[in-house]
């Protein structure tokens, strides 16, 4: 996920937040021969189709006007989905008592996958618990994080 403060999150913030939704993150990929930009957008009534939709549009004017990537690429805005990453320091203090995965940069203790009930922000990171113990993690230090929704008959499922 590109950071809070990319010029991409930055344009895409401020073409989002207007429209009434809530900027999840903005993802900026090459894949074979192709490039995609990838804008997870949320609503509290969840999000539809036509909300894609109608982001997408307005988006796709301002990224024409603006031109931030040279290359070629397709523009995507979707639904964070039931696992949405948490990609913002406020995610991780809204989120808070919600089941995490979360990936590190680099190895702590021999573990780079760390997954429990996130217990909220600390200074500069989070708190996490997980079946072991109970972790500080820098928000430095994280490569990903997802909320790990709980599905009856899962693996792991409470």
């Amino acid at each position: 996920m590109q950071a809070a403060d990319s010029q991409l999150t930055l344009l895409a913030r401020r073409v989002v937040e207007p429209l009434g939704y809530e900027l999840v993150g903005v993802e900026y990929f090459r894949k074979g021969g192709g490039a995609t930009l990838r804008v997870y957008i949320d609503h509290e009534r969840g999000i539809t189709l036509d909300d894609c939709a109608a982001v997408s549009h307005q988006l796709s004017g301002v990224l024409d006007v603006e031109d931030p990537i040279a290359d070629q690429y397709d523009l995507e805005v979707s639904s964070p989905g039931l696992d949405r990453p948490l990609v913002f320091p406020e995610h991780f203090a809204r989120f808070a008592g919600s089941r995490v995965r979360i990936r590190l940069n680099e190895k702590v203790e021999g573990r780079r996958k760390l997954e429990g009930i996130l217990l909220g922000r600390v200074p500069g990171g989070i708190a996490l618990r997980t079946e072991e113990r109970d972790w500080e993690i820098p928000l430095t230090s994280i490569e990903s994080a997802r909320l790990s929704p709980d599905f009856p008959g899962r693996p792991g499922s409470r």
